[in-house]
This record gives structure tokens, C-alpha cells and sequence, in this order.
């Protein structure tokens, strides 16, 4: 059955996307020493589940996944997941072409999970015309699949029809968060909903939402802290996705040991929220909800085909604290305003931007992107 997929899971993966980096400008400058210590320290809390993806850390991330995992544990001491995005082939060759290389890259003779990569309303239409969900039902048949599935960023309706279509997929994995969980964009509850609905284990990423839901207004900190000052703020955004009974994997894209130390020893024994802290979580939401400018997650799909290179979740993330540390634009000097011109002298400025809208197309938050750094050029420049 495929709720017994997970059977036996602590409930908290690693995702392998957002790791520690030597050059902070620099995704393939990955420090894999630092990265096989926070492994070691995932495995030895009795964690086993790690998700890659082809692009992830500027495609480096499934070499990383080898260098740090699977040429250092048994094979049976871990579980894997990979992912095959329709913005990598444009022919029926160019799937074996990606999943031959992504075995290479890992060092694995098979995916314990494989996911056909951000579902929506555009990419559907190239893994129907390249017939991808009969290819993953055929790598499965092969055993080169344990557990197919696939990662979804689109409304409850589209995932409906997917799942009507293709009842043969095993689990999904959505964005659900206390942030979007009733958002009118994102719409996470009613993706879940209908994910259960089919019978389908749900993984869940971005439960903080690229870390928006760590650095949060000192209302909502004093708030949590309040009920407990034991726990983390990052504890209340995974345990709010760990809590829903069908979420068989919250993934989190820890970054250096302090996270993964945190994350591990509220998960190690997960206990679910009770009704006060879902409560608190409420408020907190009232709270952002009334605060927040730009949505974005920091996932950065956006910059690697970006013609003039421009740093739109970094300018996104500056736009966001200078309108909490400079509301009204008084101040001359801001810290954001200098990190904003230092990264131009890397990256392309915001101004720069010429209206390809590939970012908007492969955004997961379908944030109007081209719209927004109108907004930071602005700001900034």
C-alpha cells in the first residue's frame, strides 16, 4: 500500500538544496566537509531520508549527496530521492540522458524515491508529451525506482485532475506552511486535502518558507518564546507541517550543524501541536499577514536562467528587511542599501532586467517577479 512507503521514517528529511557554502556568491563552492559532519549527525539521531534534485546548488548538489552520503553509509542505512524537471529535456532520450547521469552523480544503483519535478499548469505539458509518468512507472518495473511520485507548486484543481489521471503515483510532495496554508495563491490545506482525498502520503517542503518563517517580527518571536523559551522558532513552522496525520515527510534545507542539531531534537520525538499553539500559530499569521512585501522563498529555480544574472531572492530578501528596518525611507544610510550595492558588482542590478519572464515562468509562488524588481530598483537604486 502506499502509505506504507514511509513506514518506519522519523519524519524530518534533509534537504540537500540550501547547504553551507564556502563563497556565499558562489552555489558550487559547497563546504562538503561541513556538510559530511551535519550527514554524520543526521544519521546518528536516527534521521534517514535525503532529498536531492538535478539543479539544486547549481547541479551540484546529487555530487554533494555522493561525497557526503552514499560513498560513507551502507546502502540500506539510507533512503534517497531525486527529481527530473521538465525544463532539462526536450526529447524521450533526454529522460534516460538526466536519470543515467543522476545514478552517476549519487553513486546509487537505484532512487528509493524519484519525483517528476514541480507539476503545474506549463510543465504538465511537457511530461505528457514526453510520456514521463509511463517512463518513472517503467524505471520503477526496472527496480531503478522504489516509490514513484512527483513535487507539485499549483492550485488543488490541477492536482485533482493529475491524480484522477495518474492514480499509479504513490505520494506528493507539496509547499505547505502556517504562512500558506490558507493563502488565496497558494492555497497548501486544500492541495493537501485532495492529496489525502486520493489516499496519497504527502511530503512537505518549504515548511519555513525559505526562512521567513524564522526571521519573523519581534511580535510573533516574544509570542513563542513566551509559551516556550525551550523552543526554537523554526520548531513551531516544522512541527505546524509535521502535525497534519498524512504528512509522512517534512523536509527542511538545512544549511550548518546549529540547524540540523535543532531540528533533530524536537523530531527525534515528534510531538504534534496542541490546540494553544495552533492557536499562537493563528495570531502569528494575522500578524505577517498584515507585514509582509515580497513572498519569495528563496528556492532561486529563478537565477540560473536569468540572461543578466541578476540576485532576485538576495534583492527580494533585501527588500523585505529594509522595508522593516527603514519603513518610511528616512535613513540615509541603510545596511540593505550597501549589501544591495555590493552584490551589483556580482550579480546584475535589479534595473537590469529585460522582461524575459522565464523567472515568472518557473517561479513555484508564480510571484510577478518582473513586477517586484521594478520595486527594488527603486528602493535601492
Amino acid at each position: 500500500m502506499a502509505n506504507d512507503i514511509f513506514k518506519g521514517s522519523k519524519k524530518l528529511g534533509f534537504g540537500l538544496m540550501r547547504l553551507p557554502l564556502n563563497n556565499p556568491d558562489d552555489a558550487t563552492d559547497i563546504d562538503i566537509e561541513q556538510v559530511k559532519k551535519m550527514v554524520d549527525m543526521f544519521i546518528e539521531k536516527g534521521f534517514t531520508y535525503f532529498d536531492t534534485a538535478w539543479m539544486y546548488c547549481a547541479f551540484k548538489s546529487e555530487i554533494v549527496a555522493k561525497e557526503a552520503l552514499t560513498s560513507r553509509y551502507p546502502r540500506e542505512s539510507y533512503t534517497l530521492a531525486t527529481k527530473l524537471h521538465s525544463g532539462f529535456i526536450n526529447t524521450e532520450e533526454d529522460r534516460d540522458k538526466v536519470f543515467n547521469e543522476q545514478l552517476r552523480k549519487t553513486g546509487v544503483g537505484y532512487f528509493d524515491y524519484y519525483l517528476i519535478h514541480d507539476v503545474n499548469i506549463h510543465s504538465i505539458e511537457t511530461y505528457d508529451r514526453l510520456h514521463v509518468f509511463d517512463w518513472i512507472m517503467e524505471k520503477k518495473k526496472e527496480g531503478l525506482v522504489k516509490h514513484a511520485g512527483f513535487s507539485f507548486h499549483d492550485s488543488p484543481e490541477l492536482l485533482d485532475k493529475v491524480l484522477n489521471e495518474h492514480p499509479e503515483m504513490e505520494f506528493v510532495q507539496i509547499q505547505l506552511n502556517y504562512l500558506d496554508y490558507d493563502s488565496p495563491a497558494i492555497r497548501s490545506r486544500e492541495c493537501y486535502e485532495i492529496a489525502t482525498k486520493h489516499g496519497k502520503p504527502v511530503i512537505i517542503m518549504e515548511p519555513v518558507k525559505g526562512g521567513t518563517l524564522i526571521n519573523l517580527p519581534d511580535e510573533i518571536t516574544d509570542m513563542f518564546k513566551a509559551y516556550n523559551p525551550d523552543l526554537s522558532i523554526a520548531s513551531w513552522a516544522i512541527r505546524f507541517a509535521a502535525s497534519h496525520d498524512n504528512v509522512k515527510m517534512v523536509l527542511s534545507g538545512m544549511s550548518d550543524m546549529e540547524q540540523i542539531e535543532d531540528n533533530t531534537s524536537y523530531m527525534q520525538n515528534f510531538v504534534p501541536l496542541n490546540d494553544e499553539e495552533k492557536g499562537i500559530i493563528k495570531k502569528a499569521v494575522q500578524i505577517l499577514n498584515s507585514s509582509r512585501a515580497i513572498p519569495c522563498t528563496g528556492c532561486s529555480y529563478c537565477t540560473d536562467g536569468c540572461p543578466v544574472k541578476i540576485a532576485i531572492p538576495k534583492y527580494f530578501s533585501l527588500y523585505n528587511a529594509e522595508l522593516k528596518d527603514n519603513p518610511d525611507g528616512k535613513k540615509g544610510w541603510t545596511p540593505q542599501g550597501e549589501y544591495y550595492d555590493n552584490l551589483t558588482k556580482s550579480f546584475g542590478k535589479a534595473s537590469a532586467c529585460v522582461g524575459c519572464r522565464q523567472c515568472e515562468n518557473i517561479c513555484p509562488q508564480h510571484l510577478k517577479v518582473t513586477d517586484y524588481l521594478a520595486m527594488v530598483a527603486e528602493k535601492f537604486e
